[in-house]
This record gives structure tokens, C-alpha cells and sequence, in this order.
């Protein structure tokens, strides 16, 4: 290792920059006060990486160390992945974003849907962020069965009127516009057009082979009091329908599905370095995947207001939020994260990217604190 770098000690692993040495410190207190159980952080700038910690435990028990290849399951941070994979085919021409869903995907203009543009999906605001028949855990495994539903059913809003966070639905929105258009289902051309080519330990549908790196999520612990206002029929939709738990991210059968907005299993390494093709203008690993053109079409805005999910005021990009949702460094920067923590943030005029991921679950609806604190210990010293 060189000079520049600070070596940490046994309990955390990897390395920062001297001029990120900041970084290190924010992680390990992270870590010491039991705000993080296990994590791993990474930074690129330039296209080269910064900073790489990980630490901590894989498992509630501490019997298993996060070690450098740990992987967990990063909820809607896996939806970055998603809309870079619809980014790369829109970049070689095979997707237009301004085009109706029907045009690859004919069923889908069923019940008023037929002018529903593609970038609807992409910015939360095609009126599709539940299913309207009932739901099981199994269905999300059945894709046929997921998809089909969502295209014959109607809008619960006028698409392209508002936004309203498609927690789960939007990775099979734009999953099956992927898959007609390249044949393939959206795991497969992610993994075979990005993850691989750039060498990165991400699966939108984990092999049963990597199982035994996978940290065991750590559920939030149960809500004390009762919320101020109470839940939407819309939120209970997203949320309820089907329900859910994060020790479901510990079985087979969500590790190996294709569950594009939710069920992506990585670490901040991959993450970052996927990244990195973003940031750097379409170059990541010294290949050129993607225009600059292509790259930047995340930052145009789609549509901003009081997110009818959500409940607050948001403001999408073409498959990415946009600030003020969360403090970014920088107008040319867009990110996502992943319930419970997980986080991504591409800064475009630095180029340069900061990730995160964890295993105890945090309760910040996005930004977690933890995530962003690690991220601005890097953006102010670059």
C-alpha cells in the first residue's frame, strides 16, 4: 500500500486516502456506537477508488465478520441498476424514453394505459406504484404473473400528473420493457452488459453459490408510538400488498428471484463502481460502456411535487432522485437509496461516486444519516 493511504485496524478492513482520512473516522464511530452493526463504504473520484472500508458483523449474532466480499441485500438502491441498464439501451438507440410502454410492450395499454410514456416508469409517475389484486410474497417470484397484472390493471392516478413512489413495481415495469426489447429478462442484461464487463459483485437475482457471503438484514425495531397522520390507502397498498419483511431477504427464494426495484444483493464496492460509469462519462474500469450524453440524460428532471407515497415534496430525474430530496454535493449529481439505509450518490461535475450499504436497518425514510454523513466526509474534501 502506498504512502498516501491509512491503513486501518483489524475490526475495520481497507483503506482511505490520507486527504479522506475523515472518512475512516466517521465509519469506525459508526460502527463503535452500534449506529451500524456491520457496513461497508466506498468512494471513487475520477475514476479511481478513494476510499474502501468495510467492518463489523454479518450477522446479529457477531459470529460471522463482514469480511471484503461480504454482500447484502441494498432494497431500492438495486432500482440505480435498473434504470442504468434502461439508460444503456436508450443510449444505443434501442429505447426512447419519450415512447409509449405499449409500443414494446402491447398488452400493456390496457385500461387507459396507452399513452403512458416509458419515462413515466422511470420517474414514479406512470399511477402504477401498487398492484390492485391481491398479492402474495410468492407472486413477486412469478414474474409473468407480476408483470401481466400491472398491464392490464388501471392507473390509481393520470400518469405523468404526479408522482407517487412505485416501491416495487417500477423493476417490473421497466424490467419488461427490457425484457422485449432485448430478449432477455433485466437481471440477465444487467449482468451481462455492466456487472461483468466492469468486474462487479452485483446480482439482480443472487446464484445459490454465493449464499454464504450474503449478511443477514437486521429488521428496524417496531414503532413505539403511533404515526402522526395516519398511513394513505395508497402507502398501505405499496406496502401491504403483498407485506413483506426484511428476514425474507434471507431465503432462497427472494435471493434468487429478479425483484428489480428491491431485491439487488452487493456491497458499497460494487456499487460504487458501477457507478463510476456514470460519473465518469459513460468510462468505468477503462471501458466505455455508455456516451457522456447517454450518462447525463439522469439528470433531467421529470417531474417534482409532494410524492402521493411518500408524502413529501420529491423531484425525479430519468431513474434518479434529484436534489433537494437529500443534500447532494452539487446540482450535477443525482443518487437513490434502499429502505433501511443503502445509498448511492453520483456526482457528475466531481465525477465521482459514494456508496453505501449496511445490515442494521435504519429508520430515515431516505437519506439515512449514516449514509450521507460517510458521503459529505468525501464530497468536502474533494
Amino acid at each position: 500500500m502506498s504512502d498516501s493511504t491509512t491503513t486501518v485496524s483489524p475490526e475495520v478492513s481497507g483503506f482511505a486516502d490520507a486527504r479522506y482520512a475523515a472518512v475512516e473516522r466517521v465509519f469506525r464511530a459508526q460502527l463503535e456506537s452500534g449506529e451500524d452493526l456491520g457496513a461497508s463504504f466506498c468512494a471513487t473520484v475520477d475514476g479511481e477508488v478513494v476510499v474502501d472500508l468495510w467492518g463489523g458483523w454479518a450477522d446479529e449474532a457477531r459470529t460471522r465478520p463482514w469480511e471484503e466480499d461480504t454482500i447484502v441485500n441494498v432494497y431500492s438502491t438495486t432500482k440505480t441498476m435498473t434504470a442504468l441498464t434502461a439508460l444503456l439501451l436508450a443510449d444505443r438507440g434501442e429505447l426512447d424514453f419519450d415512447a409509449p410502454v405499449a409500443r414494446y410492450w402491447p398488452e400493456f395499454a390496457a385500461n387507459g394505459k396507452a399513452e403512458v410514456k416509458v419515462s413515466h416508469l422511470m420517474a414514479h409517475s406512470s399511477g402504477l406504484s401498487g398492484w390492485k389484486a391481491p398479492m402474495t410474497l410468492n407472486d413477486l417470484y412469478d414474474w409473468d404473473k407480476a408483470t401481466s397484472l400491472l398491464a392490464a390493471q388501471a392507473p390509481f392516478w393520470a400518469p405523468g400528473t404526479a408522482c407517487g413512489y412505485h416501491a416495487v413495481t417500477q423493476g417490473y415495469l421497466v424490467g419488461e420493457v427490457v425484457r422485449r426489447i432485448a430478449g432477455k429478462s433485466l437481471g440477465t442484461v444487467f449482468r451481462e452488459e455492466i456487472a461483468e464487463p466492469l468486474g462487479a459483485d452485483f446480482h439482480i437475482g443472487l446464484p445459490a453459490s454465493e449464499d454464504h457471503r450474503v449478511a443477514d438484514l437486521i429488521p428496524q425495531p417496531p414503532p413505539t408510538e403511533a404515526p402522526a397522520t395516519p398511513p394513505s390507502e395508497l402507502l398501505l397498498n405499496m406496502f401491504l400488498n403483498p407485506p413483506f419483511s426484511p428476514l425474507d431477504t434471507r431465503t432462497r427464494a427472494w435471493r434468487g428471484a429478479e425483484i428489480p426495484a428491491a431485491g439487488g444483493t452487493g456491497n458499497a464496492r460494487s456499487i460504487a463502481h458501477i457507478h463510476m460509469l456514470m460519473a465518469n462519462g459513460g468510462v468505468a474500469k477503462g471501458k466505455r460502456l455508455m456516451s457522456e450524453a447517454g450518462c447525463r440524460r439522469a439528470l433531467e428532471p421529470q417531474i417534482e411535487g409532494v410524492d402521493l407515497i411518500l408524502g413529501f415534496q420529491a423531484r425525479y430525474g430519468m431513474g434518479f432522485g434529484l436534489e433537494p430530496m437529500i443534500p447532494l454535493p452539487g446540482a450535477e449529481s443525482v443518487f437513490w437509496c434502499g429502505y433501511g439505509g443503502s445509498l448511492i450518490i453520483i456526482d457528475m461535475k466531481r465525477r465521482a461516486t459514494y456508496a453505501y450499504a449496511m445490515n442494521r436497518m435504519g429508520t430515515a425514510i431516505i437519506g439515512d444519516p449514516r449514509a450521507v454523513a460517510l458521503a459529505r466526509a468525501v464530497w468536502e474534501a474533494v
